[in-house]
């Protein structure tokens, strides 16, 4: 392990349930979801996929093909497919924590009738499911419900009782002889016989107080019903933080004689925290940042976990391979630690972990939003899908787009790409009523080249077409050879990362990043400077403003990106937040630009 530098520088949940009954506008569930069955249900939301769903719930891909037959052709976001209650069969009712039984939310239950069905505190299915709340616990949603389950006989309880016993004094016994007897001052005794004021005679009988244990049999009360509910729009207090304390672990590779370009793009990541860190800081805030190298593989990642900056972190940010992330993540969940995963958008961990927070989007979540971006955006153009044959094919966004399109009851047309006969073959299709947008099936430059000169020649010379290209996230890295044929074919492109060069926010960056590191930053995509800085100013400004736990003030966070939008949603209830942010970027034919973010 590798400690590279330590900079120092300067539920109960918000959650509001209003009404007895769970609502969800028209929608009924209408399955049968007792607790013992070996089934519950779960209604496909956008994004997800049957891997996805199955990795949350534990349980393996083929049984949800089995139980749901259709899903193996794919499935569509609003249907509803069966799952096998894990280990159904084979789970005792006294199981270990970490057991959970999946609940399909059914009309009219409430999280007070669900306690006394499961036997279970309602805090601890509060607990169970973090992002409950008034507008989670509706019909159709799935809760878990946590196996440790409420006493159901009466509890006992040892108490020391102070009880009277009598006694009789005895031929020359004094006051002095009688407490010391008992173990009691005379105050005391006097107290509980008061005729001893007039002198200690033989014969007296007196009351003497005696400590005694007693078994006391108490019958815990249950929370009535309107306290239940009541959980979920109990207030959340913020966790105010005076000193951020952030924990930075990335493979910088310091034994390498001469860094590679991955390891460059680390170090260009760590750069640009440190200019969010600055930049805090003459904001007033105090922040503690810890910095260490991780290597490959665990080693140095367990070592690293047992340092104390990471105990007493607010805020752990990297690790890069998933078999470093999913230990951290798992410290940072026992911990109640936020943990920013970076890079990778193919981690596991955030389906099933609160603590985590995803920034690269994954691919079905962005396919998604994007074919739904485009649908949005060419509602009424005639749209044309040019099928390119090539490896670098988006066969999953085109599938994603032709859904939403059939969804919407949408028409397109497909064409196979000749390049002998391209213009005349597209030139059939194109509408001389409607503007034509083109959406090509492959994202690559060479793809790319095929079809852009005689398309930009087909808009210039015949404008009434008025034609437009919608592509990929990738073609933001092909500007200096086709810059002018975006502007000229009046191009847009979705993307989770966008830096226009020519606003002033990027050039301000740009120039003090030369400022403090005299160099320019790498030419990749995303710019991992960049992706440093924004990253540092949205959590550290998210804590700094809404404590440790900003995650229930998402919706308030409006952090301007240089490049890297966030919006954060959780996955489930009790899982991580994934950003699902999407730039729109169009590249005008008046050689403008604009970046247009859909949350």
């Amino acid at each position: 392990m590798n400690k590279i530098s330590v900079y120092v520088l300067a539920f109960c949940l918000s959650l509001g349930c209003t009404s007895i009954y769970s609502q969800n506008n028209n929608r009924r569930i209408t399955t049968s979801n007792e607790q013992n069955s070996d089934v519950f249900y779960h209604t496909i939301e956008r994004g997800q996929t049957v891997y996805a769903i199955a990795t949350m719930y534990g349980v393996s891909v083929d049984d949800i093909y089995r139980m749901n037959p259709g899903s193996k052709e794919g499935i569509k976001a609003g249907a509803i497919l069966k799952i096998p209650q894990k280990d159904a069969a084979t789970v005792p009712t006294e199981s270990l924590a970490g057991d959970y039984t999946y609940h399909t939310i059914q009309p009219k239950e409430t999280l007070y009738s669900l306690s006394l069905k499961y036997t279970i505190p309602a805090e601890s299915i509060i607990q169970a499911n973090p992002g409950l709340s008034t507008s989670t616990f509706t019909i159709g949603k799935t809760i878990r419900i946590p196996a440790t389950r409420i006493e159901t006989l009466p509890t006992t309880e040892k108490k020391s009782v102070t009880k009277e016993i009598e006694y009789t004094i005895q031929k020359k016994e004094t006051m002095y002889r009688i407490c010391r007897k008992f173990n009691i001052s005379s105050n005391e005794l006097i107290k509980h016989n008061p005729a001893l004021r007039n002198g200690v005679k033989a014969g007296m009988t007196i009351k003497i107080p005696v400590q005694a244990e007693e078994t006391v049999v108490e019958v815990k009360k249950m929370p009535g019903e309107r306290e239940v509910n009541a959980l979920l729009s109990a207030p959340k207090d913020i966790k105010k933080v005076d000193r951020i304390k952030i924990a930075l672990l990335l493979p910088f590779m310091t034994n390498e004689p001469i860094p590679s370009a991955t390891t460059s793009r680390f170090v260009e990541y760590y750069e640009g925290l440190l200019l969010a860190v600055d930049s805090m800081r003459n904001m007033g805030c105090n922040i503690e940042l810890s910095v260490y190298d991780t290597g490959n593989g665990v080693q140095k990642i367990n070592e690293i976990l047992k340092e104390d900056a990471l105990q007493e972190a607010n805020l752990i940010i990297g690790a890069v391979q998933n078999e470093q992330i999913t230990p951290v993540a798992n410290f940072a969940q026992k911990r109640n630690i936020k943990y920013v995963i970076p890079f990778t958008s193919k981690n596991d961990d955030v389906l099933s972990n609160a603590s985590v927070f995803q920034v690269n989007t994954p691919h079905s979540y962005l396919y998604s939003k994007a074919a739904q971006a485009g649908c949005d955006l060419f509602s009424d153009y005639n749209i044309i899908l040019l099928d390119i044959k090539d490896k670098e094919n988006k066969t999953d966004f085109i599938k994603a787009f032709k859904s939403e399109m059939k969804t919407r009851q949408m028409e397109y047309k497909e064409l196979p790409f000749r390049p002998e006969t391209f213009q005349t073959d597209i030139e059939q299709l194109l509408s001389t009523t409607k503007r034509n947008v083109i959406v090509p099936t492959s994202g690559s430059l060479d793809a790319l080249n095929k079809f852009k000169s005689p398309l930009r020649m087909l808009a210039e010379t015949k404008p009434e077409y008025g034609i437009t290209l919608f592509g990929y996230p990738e073609w933001q890295t092909y500007t200096r050879e086709c810059l002018e044929d975006f502007y000229a074919l009046n191009t847009y492109i979705y993307s989770n990362f966008y830096a226009d060069n020519l606003a002033s926010n990027v050039q301000d960056f740009y120039t003090l990043y030369k400022t403090w590191y005299s160099k320019n930053l790498i030419n990749t995509f995303p710019k991992y400077g960049i992706l440093g800085f924004d990253t540092g100013m949205y959590f550290l400004g998210a804590i700094r403003k809404y404590g440790s736990n900003f995650e229930n003030n998402l919706d308030k966070i409006n952090y301007p990106s240089v490049q890297t939008g966030f919006d954060f949603h959780r996955v489930n209830n009790w899982g991580g937040f994934i950003n699902t942010n999407l730039f729109i970027v169009h590249y005008k034919n008046d050689y403008t630009v604009t970046r247009t973010e859909l949350k």
